[in-house]
């Protein structure tokens, strides 16, 4: 279906694609991917089923709202829409170059001035993804509630229908019930988060200034975001120095960095299965044992 797609957004933008020259690309876990190259310049086209296509306007979305905090480079979304039984999304594309230590140093000081953008509730104005899994951002003011109820309390719930076991379903819900005791004189407030920021969402161009890809964007405390760079890791000290220059973090983010990366470890057990069981246990464990 690529050879279609290229001639609606031919239509669309004037863009002239070379499709004897498009070829796959990584970032097509979920989508199929493509460097499509063209005039005036290439462009990265995803590709999936038609019912995709709200997915890939939240995501288009997403990209231009943390494009306006002005604190990270996100390639430009071009279009969205259908063609026949295919969804597509066409962003700007991006030369990669070498992550270096001045672009992490550069991706730090940027991402502590996105997460200055801030709104007076949490979640977002529409629903998106984390991954393959949908991601309620139905908005509230009460960070604690939004978290228990549309992170925790949902993965728990599909992670009951993929066999977490009873111990685990059990422990979850317990700590949901004490979410209050990790926010002692702490209240964050709501930054624009990427949402799911681990070292295959982030790159730089050719001349070193740093990217953000596939966000899955929300208003939420800006530690989420911190803590999920740690969770696979891949970001360096010159990153978080940078970022701690700009706006230090409040104590006891280390335990509450647990508490932000139980949501993907829980959604990563509903997406690729009990490969993760061991991790979602031993954090849970180290939650509601104080440690």
């Amino acid at each position: 279906m690529l050879r279609p797609v290229i001639r609606e957004l031919e239509r669309r933008t004037g863009f002239r694609g070379d499709s004897s020259r498009a070829h796959v690309v990584s970032g097509g876990s979920i989508n199929q991917a493509f460097k499509v190259p063209g005039d005036p310049r290439p462009m990265f086209v995803k590709l999936n089923r038609a019912a995709a296509l709200p997915d890939f306007e939240a995501e288009a979305e997403g990209l231009e709202s943390l494009s306006a905090a002005g604190g990270v480079s996100v390639p430009a979304a071009i279009a969205s829409g259908c063609v026949g039984e295919s969804a597509y999304l066409a962003l700007e594309w991006v030369e990669p170059g070498s992550r270096t230590t001045a672009a992490q140093r550069r991706l730090g000081g940027g991402l502590a001035r996105q997460h200055r953008a801030t709104n007076d509730r949490f979640g977002w104005h529409r629903d998106n993804t984390i991954g393959a899994t949908p991601q309620r951002n139905t908005p509230s003011e009460d960070w604690l509630e939004f978290f228990r109820r549309q992170r925790l309390e949902f993965q728990l719930e599909l992670a009951q229908r993929n066999g977490l076991p009873g111990r685990q379903l059990s422990q979850g819900r317990k700590l949901c019930e004490r979410l209050e005791s990790f926010f002692s004189g702490y209240r964050p407030r709501p930054s624009l988060l990427h949402g799911d920021l681990w070292s295959g969402n982030w790159g730089a161009d050719e001349a070193g200034k740093p990217y953000l890809f596939d966000p899955a964007v929300y208003f939420g405390d800006r530690e989420a975001d911190l803590a999920m760079t740690r969770l696979f890791g891949g970001f360096g000290a010159a990153f978080y120095s940078a970022y701690d220059d700009r706006w230090p973090l409040a104590p006891g983010w280390e335990r509450r960095a647990d508490l932000y990366n139980l949501y993907h470890l829980l959604n990563h057990f509903n997406l690729f299965g009990a490969g993760y069981l061991g991790q979602v246990a031993t954090v849970l464990n180290q939650l509601l044992d104080g440690r």
